[in-house]
């Protein structure tokens, strides 16, 4: 039985994998990795796995973590952008602890856009000796569930400075469907990229628009400037990189080309992706 190391474990995407990988039934162990084994998420001990301490911001970790390990699930936490000082000794562990494939959690248009953390990190997997798969996934559906989730209970709004950008987007549920297929068996993906993407390509106003349909109440979209919104997030104590990441995420967007859709998750998985509105009314309850 193979083993495999989930990074980020924890995670909307880690925990998405975990419950395909769970449904899949494959051969295939599941190692979780966690920052403090004396707080695992209860999420985490719904599942047969084994959890073992790992620490991007402690390299001690990394070999401990990885040995015995045939495969490893990585993706970046936001608030980490130094590469070289995170990302290139992790590698280099992977590489001691003779790990046969990396998943890497990539984004999407990052082979046009090389100053993001990302296409340095791929760039060093490709540059290893690890053979690897690149997931490429448009704009998360499940931040409206995470980090847009206060502005829309409290405001019932999206408030973000995305102008009327185009997004392309996917369901996290599908992105650890993709990943789970792929884990299953490696030998079939090996120095691939695969951009994962809906089949919904909408402006911030759209998305309210679905919202506001789907949830049974008005949600209203504003776009403010760079300064008020980064003044607003960091009334409310958000840390400076996290708000620097929300930027990037979503204004430099509307100077760039609307990426493409793609039809790799249901090429993958068989069957279609998960919509917008799939997505609205699933998460229903925690979006009111």
């Amino acid at each position: 039985m193979k083993n495999v190391l989930i990074t980020g474990a924890a995670g909307n995407v880690g925990l998405a994998l975990i419950e395909a990988l769970h449904q899949h039934n494959g051969p295939l162990k599941i190692r979780a990795g966690v920052r403090n084994l004396n707080e695992v998420p209860a999420s985490l001990r719904a599942y047969p796995l084994e959890l073992t301490h790992f620490d991007f911001t402690d390299e001690a970790t990394y070999y401990p973590a990885l040995a015995g390990c045939d495969m490893l699930f990585l993706l970046r936490p936001p608030q980490l952008s130094k590469v070289n000082k995170y990302f290139k000794p992790l590698i280099e562990a992977a590489e001691k602890a003779k790990v046969q494939h990396v998943v890497f959690l990539s984004v999407q248009g990052v082979e046009n856009t090389s100053f993001i953390p990302h296409h340095k990190i791929e760039k060093l997997i490709v540059q290893s000796s690890l053979p690897y798969t690149f997931l490429r996934p448009a704009y998360f559906m499940q931040n409206f569930s995470t980090s847009l989730r206060q502005e829309l209970l409290v405001r019932k709004r999206i408030f973000l400075p995305a102008g009327k950008a185009s997004f392309t987007l996917v369901d996290v549920r599908d992105v650890g469907a993709v990943a789970a297929r792929i884990l299953a068996a490696p030998l079939q993906h090996r120095y691939q990229a695969y951009d994962l993407t809906a089949q919904d390509r909408l402006t911030f106003g759209e998305m309210a628009t679905s919202l506001s349909r789907g949830l049974g109440t008005r949600i209203t979209y504003e776009s403010p400037g760079l300064l008020r919104f980064f003044w607003k997030k960091w009334q409310e104590k958000v840390p400076k990189g996290y708000i620097l990441v929300m930027i990037m995420l979503h204004y430099l967007p509307r100077f760039q080309r609307v990426p493409p859709l793609s039809d790799w998750v249901e090429t993958l998985t068989g069957r279609p992706p998960i919509s917008f509105a799939e997505y609205v009314q699933d998460h229903k309850r925690q979006l009111v």
